[in-house]
């Protein structure tokens, strides 16, 4: 069985090893992602069944669902030692991202006149902000375990503005897709900081989950953010 100590006290070989496993992984997670939505997104019915699920309490039905898929495949990552399960908790995991995004990419399309206009310009914004917020924790030394509050808070406060909306009736606008880009961007350097802290040598599959799951969160609502200026 292979040492599992923590990145923070491994090696300069161990650490590089580590984060090279943990961001190739996230490429490939990325990766399929895109194979798995571009798939999806032409099976007709599977179209039409995901965007009737987007109308009235059933959105809250389907957020649940992915929620309970989330539970799963990060217990199943997180919880594992065994490598199997832990790839198995991740293409879970991608799976049901690639589900939630369905009807949005599938709007954002028709946005744009049926051409990846939004998607591209989304996903180069994304793959920026990524790349300048994993900057700043691995270029300074600045402790960002104290996000762990601020995002826990944050992320139910957004559930609860996203259940009332949907009760009352009400768009959340603006406003709340760049307050849930911030807490997106928050998430991404608590996640960071964490892999570099709080994970060991062996963990970099479930490393790689927990970085996927901010960026798509980030992506999400630049995405969004894009279509309400259209």
């Amino acid at each position: 069985m292979e040492t599992n100590i923590l990145v923070a006290h491994a090696t300069d070989s161990e650490r590089a090893t580590f984060y090279r496993k943990t961001y190739t992984h996230l490429a490939l997670g990325v990766l399929a992602f895109i194979i798995i939505e571009s798939l999806l997104l032409k099976i007709d019915p599977l179209v039409e069944f995901m965007l009737s699920m987007t109308q009235g309490y059933l959105w809250l039905v389907l957020l649940g669902g992915f929620m309970g898929i989330t539970w799963v495949a990060q217990k199943m990552a997180y919880k594992s030692v065994s490598p199997s399960q832990q790839y198995l908790g991740f293409g879970l995991y991608i799976l049901a991202q690639a589900l939630l995004f369905v009807p949005l990419i599938y709007v954002a399309i028709y946005y744009s006149g049926g051409n990846m206009t939004l998607i591209n310009q989304a996903a180069i914004l994304t793959g920026g902000l990524f790349l300048g917020l994993t900057a700043v924790v691995f270029l300074t030394k600045t402790d960002f375990s104290f996000l762990r509050s601020i995002l826990t808070m944050g992320f139910f406060v957004a559930m609860g503005l996203i259940v009332a909306g949907m009760i009352f009736g009400f768009d959340l606008g603006l406003w709340f897709s760049g307050a849930m880009i911030l807490l997106a961007s928050g998430s991404i350097l608590y996640s960071t900081y964490n892999i570099k802290n709080e994970y060991g040598t062996e963990q970099y599959v479930p490393a790689a989950l927990s970085l996927f799951a901010s960026l798509m969160l980030l992506f999400w609502y630049i995405l969004r953010l894009l279509m309400s200026r259209n």
